[in-house]
């Protein structure tokens, strides 16, 4: 359907929502400019709010705490007023005011200094006094003099702190708080990985530190050969600084290049997007796509929803709010095709009921043709939000089906994927949540859904984050991976302890359950591999994605870790995939240990050279923890590829949900590779075009693609490697495409 026609269609059937019809109102574009405009005062309205109502961006006790010590005299107790700075202390360093946060913090340590017995708290005040002055570090240092190797483990040469003032008072309160617990505590644990990586950030690792401070970073690295990817993003001015958010890289404009989208979850937040001029750089076109006043999310997914040939975006809100605080509007950005956007959230019917989230997928669940989207909501205490499944009704608006369908799942979602796991054709549905059993929903091809997590072994783990459908062993039948947060007993102790205590042989006490990798079996059942897969370990992931480093075929992954507390520093995780056997540690090897918060993820070909580069959005969730997102430019393996893209005439014209095997001989042996088409996982967006490694293999035998509403598969035979080949569903010829690569702006 054209544009005009669509919108036509959109307001004849949504014009009663703004009380006009097509004779006596607004014509259909200046509807979509008034839902837009709508938007924009609602996301104002949002921001002004947040002071209020936002936990983590708010003012918090700082008032409070302040009139309690302007009001406190001599017969104040020294305990109570040290108590108050140090509350004092934590909002003020939450709220980017680090300077002042440890002068508070040094006074209350100061007044207990004083007692002759000190109170409990006070091995959390040193500790805390300790991070304060080490966020003080990153901030003079890693934000304000960033390099490529900023906070990315092993940090050496201009990684390296060049005012080490912070990082040097850090190390001393960090030895402090390690005498005031017992060895092996919790507080005792991250207070000698955190003195283990400041003391990185000094130069002076391992040398400055004493045997039983020391921790080997390096117990996980691979033994086989890895290159190492480099933080381009400087160089291609991508390295905004933000706070945590979601990020798509695809084809905005139609041109064939991979631009970039990325989102801030601050309510002062603006959404960016950054257009590939196929030069080696890029342009910041936020304004001139017509962005302004977009403002917050935590994720993005993109789908061309309207199937009218370019791709529109999704943008979750109110994430972790716990209740009617995060009821913020999600938004429906449509591509008007010229380079601008226009959000028809309100005109589109998704704005009926707004709950906290922060993911979604797109699929065409019931098979008719068009993308449907669900919803994953944080249902919580006495706020039972479900999640919503909205049916795309064809003309552009959508219903909420989700109660009929089966799949409101009333738990705290974090991550939703579809993927036909049992190859009836129909996509089914994971969901992951927090502190609950996951969902697995079995589409029964009427319309409905059935929850068989339970029958099928799929419900752990019950602290689930990112999750994604992917066929990690090239087999043909959808596995899936479930990240594992951490057993949650303590927000801020224990996190950064579970992770630690893993390279610490003499530490136990935080184990916290493994992730999931559930290979399915092809007979419409799952084994979990993760241990015999060596990926069964604690790394605190809030995000993740797949995709193919060194274009041998089978998919890689990297985790995006952390947790809001600034103490929250453990390395984002790369692991490489051998054969779809087991995965490899490449992490320190491949540069990719970032130490700052990772979000959204994407692995995709930004320069057009044939490998997949990977961008990851990076922020904290507090005032005082934004960072510079990165872009890992893929140094290459000498390996062959082939990109696909598809287009939908019966299916979904953006072809989501459709398989694709290539067929080709390596060395003498014939081996298949197979995608399916999406995003890839639930926190990040790679492109919907696929990329399909080919190892050494120079060509493509035989190129089968499996189109799921029409069940019809195209055939192609003999096709060159190192193209993009371009496939219309029912045509015969594919078009080949020769991409021209080009270098990076340095």
């Amino acid at each position: 359907m054209s544009r005009p026609a669509h919108l036509l269609a959109l307001w004849l059937s949504l014009g009663s929502a703004l009380g006009a019809t097509p004779q006596e109102g607004p014509d259909p574009a200046a509807a979509a400019r008034e839902s837009h405009a709508r938007m924009v005062a609602t996301l104002a309205k949002v921001g002004e709010q947040a002071e209020l109502l936002n936990r983590f961006l708010g003012e918090g006790d700082e008032p409070r705490m302040r009139a309690a010590i302007a009001a406190a005299d001599e017969t104040t107790p020294p305990r109570e007023l040290a108590f108050h700075h140090y509350r004092l202390g934590l909002d003020l360093l939450r709220l980017a005011r680090p300077e002042e946060a440890i002068a508070s913090l040094d006074r209350a340590r100061e007044l207990l200094a004083e007692l002759p017995e000190r109170p409990k708290f006070y091995a959390n005040l040193v500790y805390d006094l300790a991070v304060a002055h080490m966020r003080l570090g990153e901030l003079t240092n890693c934000v304000a003099r960033h390099t490529s190797r900023s906070c990315i483990l092993p940090i050496e040469g201009d990684g390296v702190h060049v005012d080490p003032t912070g990082s040097r008072n850090a190390a001393k309160w960090f030895r402090e708080a390690r005498t005031l617990d017992a060895r092996g505590s919790g507080h005792e644990v991250s207070a000698r990985w955190l003195l283990n990586i400041v003391t990185m950030t000094l130069g002076e690792y391992p040398d400055a530190l004493a045997e039983d401070e020391r921790i080997d970073f390096g117990v996980f690295d691979t033994e086989e050969p890895f290159p190492r990817f480099t933080d381009v993003s400087a160089e291609l001015g991508l390295d905004v600084i933000d706070h945590s958010g979601g990020a798509i890289v695809d084809d905005f404009d139609g041109d064939g290049l991979l631009d970039v989208m990325s989102s801030s979850w601050h309510s002062a937040g603006q959404l960016r997007l950054f257009k590939n001029r196929g030069d080696g750089s890029f342009e910041e076109r936020t304004a001139a796509a017509n962005l302004t006043g977009i403002l917050g999310g935590l994720n993005l997914v993109q789908a061309d929803y309207d199937d009218d040939g370019d791709l529109d975006v999704l943008v979750l809100r109110g994430a972790w709010l716990f209740g009617p605080e995060g009821k913020h509007p999600n938004s429906l950005l449509q591509n008007q095709g010229d380079g601008t956007f226009l959000d028809v959230t309100y005109l589109a019917g998704l704005a009926q009921n707004d709950y906290p989230t922060q993911t979604g997928a797109w699929a065409d669940y019931d098979l008719d043709g068009d993308l449907d989207l669900y919803v994953g909501n944080e249902a919580v205490r006495f706020h039972r939000y479900a999640g919503q499944l909205f049916q795309n009704q064809g003309d552009g608006s959508f219903v909420d089906v989700a109660k009929e369908a089966g799949v409101a799942n009333l738990r705290f979602a974090k991550g939703v994927v579809f993927g036909d796991y049992d190859g009836d054709r129909w996509p089914d549905l994971y969901v992951s949540n927090l502190d609950a059993p996951n969902r697995l929903y079995r589409n029964q091809r009427d319309g409905t859904f059935v929850d068989v997590a339970e029958e099928l072994g799929v419900t752990e783990p019950t602290k689930s984050f990112p999750v994604w459908f992917w066929d990690f062993d090239n087999d043909g039948h959808l596995d899936l991976f479930v990240s594992s947060y951490d057993k949650g007993e303590n927000w801020a102790s224990y996190r950064l302890t579970t992770v630690a205590a893993g390279y610490l042989e003499d530490v136990t006490g935080f184990e916290t359950p493994p992730p999931r990798l559930y290979r399915n079996d092809g007979k419409g059942g799952f084994v979990d591999v993760a241990a015999a897969a060596g990926v069964a370990r604690p790394t605190l992931p809030m995000s993740g994605n797949f995709g193919d480093l060194d274009n041998d075929g089978f998919p890689d992954f990297y985790l995006g870790t952390g947790y809001p507390y600034y103490d929250g520093l453990v390395p984002n995780v790369m692991l490489w995939n051998r054969g779809g056997t087991r995965f490899e540690d490449v992490t320190t090897a491949g540069g990719f240990g970032h130490l700052q918060k990772g979000h959204g993820i994407a692995f995709a070909d930004l320069d057009q050279d044939g490998d997949q580069d990977v961008f990851e959005q990076m922020g904290g969730a507090f005032p005082g923890d934004a960072f510079a997102n990165a872009l890992y430019e893929n140094p290459g393996f000498g390996n062959h590829w082939l990109k696909v893209r598809l287009t939908g005439v019966e299916s979904v014209r953006s072809a989501i949900g459709t398989r694709i095997r290539a067929v080709f001989r390596e060395d003498g042996v014939e081996r298949s590779v197979y995608r399916h088409v999406g995003s890839g996982g639930s926190f990040g967006a790679n492109p919907l075009m696929q990329h399909l490694g080919l190892g050494r293999a120079t060509k493509v035998d035989r190129l089968e693609v499996w189109w799921p509403k029409s069940d019809t598969t195209q055939v192609f035979r003999d096709l060159p490697a190192d193209l993009r080949v371009e496939i219309t569903e029912g045509e015969g010829e594919p078009r080949l495409v020769e991409e021209r690569a080009f270098a990076l702006d340095r």
